[in-house]
């Protein structure tokens, strides 16, 4: 039976409403069975303090049908979401920095919570990697995890795995740089080379986050070898043991590590555009299938950019279309760069509309909230 503590689930816990799971005392014996009622605060902490568990299998079973409930209930609204995101953000950094005992079951759970979000609407989750400014606030470390997992997410639909498949790569790609989080954050505004010291911790991050995975009780043996392998290079060349046989879930960690990397500013660089991004991965990548759906899901011009159009209109692109070099358009303003009142779909197929340049978000002539942004990017 593998457990969690009660503690790394409180988010799951409402007071004085029926259990989702049992509750069991630090001998596994039960102390409060599924549907039963945690009166207070007060007898909360008892539980708390007892040591109390959780079986992760049951917990992962109330999940799901958490997320069948989310799924049947009304859909957030689109202009809530970068709010969301942005509370979310901090929900991840408080699971990836959670002590041993705690950290399985807070990792379960804010993959619960942030595949809710992707599920309101994966093109606002896509731009979310994609508009970031080069003085976006928050943890590097956190930030990069989350839009890596998203990303990995993404190319993993695109490729048609399913859902549990899907969920793992997710898992995978959150938790693959536990063992240097801070370090990132660090070297992230750092203009120098990494010193000594920090190269060995970054050389050992894979074996060490791993480690960290097993230690919270983590027994998926693919999500491990991922997250152990997602510095390698298959034929050899990679770190931290230069392995000549990786797996393909590894491969895909490397690539969104690599692309959602470039979609960040650093220090000593600005952001990439994705199209630059692109290339690059798949210079990289040489021709790799998994890469190739890495792109594609973002797409040429990905949900949340800015482009200017054949007739002169700058627009927002709201989602892919048929071809890649063919999105969906929101022109904002009219063909003199002048703001539209109301926004005009323009189709890209046609020659008229042709997207001629993907912009930086600040060539627009206004400014735009995101809360305005992803009610046109969620829209259908």
């Amino acid at each position: 039976m593998r457990v969690c503590s009660l503690a790394s689930v409180k988010n799951r816990i409402v007071l004085g409403e029926p259990l989702p799971f049992s509750v069991r005392d630090a001998g596994r014996m039960l102390l409060l069975a599924r549907g039963q009622v945690i009166a207070d605060e007060a007898q909360l902490d008892e539980l708390f303090q007892r040591g109390a568990l959780v079986e992760v299998e049951e917990l992962a079973r109330a999940m799901q049908q958490s997320e069948r409930q989310a799924s049947a209930s009304p859909r957030r609204s689109l202009a809530e979401l970068p709010g969301q995101w942005e509370k979310a953000s901090g929900d991840v950094r408080q699971a990836l920095s959670a002590n041993t005992g705690q950290l399985a079951g807070a990792v379960h759970s804010t993959t619960d919570l942030l595949l809710s979000l992707i599920d309101s609407s994966p093109d606002v989750a896509l731009s979310q990697i994609v508009r970031q400014s080069d003085a976006s606030g928050g943890h590097y470390g956190v930030n990069h995890s989350i839009h890596a997992a998203t990303a990995c997410h993404a190319a993993a639909r695109y490729l048609g795995w399913d859902p549990t498949a899907q969920r793992r790569a997710f898992q995978a790609a959150l938790t693959m740089n536990l063992g240097m989080l801070d370090l990132q954050a660090k070297l992230a505004s750092q203009v120098s080379p990494p010193t000594a010291l920090q190269r060995e911790v970054i050389n050992n991050h894979p074996i060490r986050s791993a480690e960290m995975l097993v230690e919270a009780g983590i027994e998926d043996q693919d999500w491990l070898d991922a997250v152990a392998q997602h510095h390698e290079v298959s034929g050899g060349g990679g770190y931290p043991r230069a392995l000549s046989d990786v797996g393909e879930l590894a491969e895909m960690l490397r690539y969104a590590d690599v692309y959602t990397a470039r979609l960040s500013a650093r220090a000593n660089r600005p952001a990439m555009s994705a199209q630059q991004a692109g290339r690059e991965l798949h210079q990289m990548a040489d021709a790799s299938p998994l890469a190739s759906a890495l792109i594609k899901a973002f797409g040429i011009f990905p949900p949340g950019s800015v482009v200017r159009l054949a007739s002169g209109e700058l627009g927002l692109v709201v989602g892919n279309g048929e071809k890649a070099h063919q999105p969906r358009v929101a022109a904002l303003t009219n063909s003199a760069g002048e703001p539209r009142m109301s926004p005009l779909m323009r189709d890209s197929a046609r020659a008229e509309h042709a997207v001629v340049a993907l912009l930086p978000a600040q060539a627009l002539p206004m400014r735009m909230s995101e809360e305005r942004v992803a009610a046109l990017v969620g829209s259908p």
